[in-house]
């Protein structure tokens, strides 16, 4: 099957999921909706199941993708960092299963595959890929994290600044993550005023120890009196 009847198909699963519980998502209306034979259907995925879990995959990479769009939507690493975690609430208010992968709450209306991998003897690698490992809460974390590094850092990174960065990469996912579950009300300002003034605080507090290791005579690795690594662009 061509990959973007692949798409029509979990296109079709999405849609249908979002109508009604996936226990009552049926496998030959989803066929319908794409314009193709149940057979097809299993074929390519399998069994319901597999289709779950490849329609999982797909939201947890498209999830992923937009986490790419938004580092690489400014010069400035502050901003870089705030964009990704407006793009976490974002997407975790529009689509219910980004929601379930970034929390672990999974509804009685979605589908619940295991996150761990399943045995697969399809001929399909996207639906191999599919029955493999499935990102849990945490391992998001570590691959949104690990992204924002990757970027922020870039070729002739500041080699002192590494620690430095990135604990303030996992303070930013890790703020957003709780803005999802629990999303600020009135009056307690977005989710980029939050992640704003917990990178001022962060790079206040690491300027500071920073500036008595110095006058200690401590630590002579440390880095220098400047800005922090997301204060500004490089």
């Amino acid at each position: 099957m061509m990959p973007a009847a692949r798409e029509s198909l979990l296109d079709a699963a999405y849609t249908a999921l979002a109508r009604r519980p996936w226990s009552a998502v049926r496998m030959v209306d989803v066929a319908a909706a794409a314009g193709v034979s149940r057979q097809t259907l299993y074929n390519e995925f399998g069994s319901k199941e597999g289709l779950a879990r490849a329609l999982v995959r797909r939201e947890a990479d498209g999830y992923l993708a937009g986490v790419e769009r938004a580092l690489a939507s400014s010069s400035e690493p502050r901003d870089r960092l705030t964009a990704t975690a407006e793009w976490t609430a974002l997407a975790a208010r529009e689509n219910a299963l980004v929601r379930a992968m970034l929390t672990g709450c999974w509804t009685e209306r979605l589908p619940s595959p295991t996150l761990s991998a399943v045995p697969s003897s399809s001929a399909v690698p996207a639906q191999r890929r599919a029955d493999g490992p499935l990102p849990s809460p945490g391992d998001f974390v570590h691959l949104v994290r690990d992204r924002a590094v990757a970027v922020l850092a870039g070729p002739g990174g500041v080699r002192g600044e590494g620690a430095e960065l990135v604990r303030s990469c996992e303070l930013v996912v890790r703020l957003a993550l709780s803005c999802v579950s629990a999303p600020p009300g009135e009056g307690e300002g977005g989710v980029a005023e939050l992640v704003r003034g917990a990178l001022l605080r962060s790079e206040a507090e690491s300027s500071g120890e920073r500036a008595r290791r110095r006058g200690a005579g401590g630590d002579p690795t440390a880095g220098p009196s400047g800005p922090s690594p997301t204060a500004g662009a490089r």
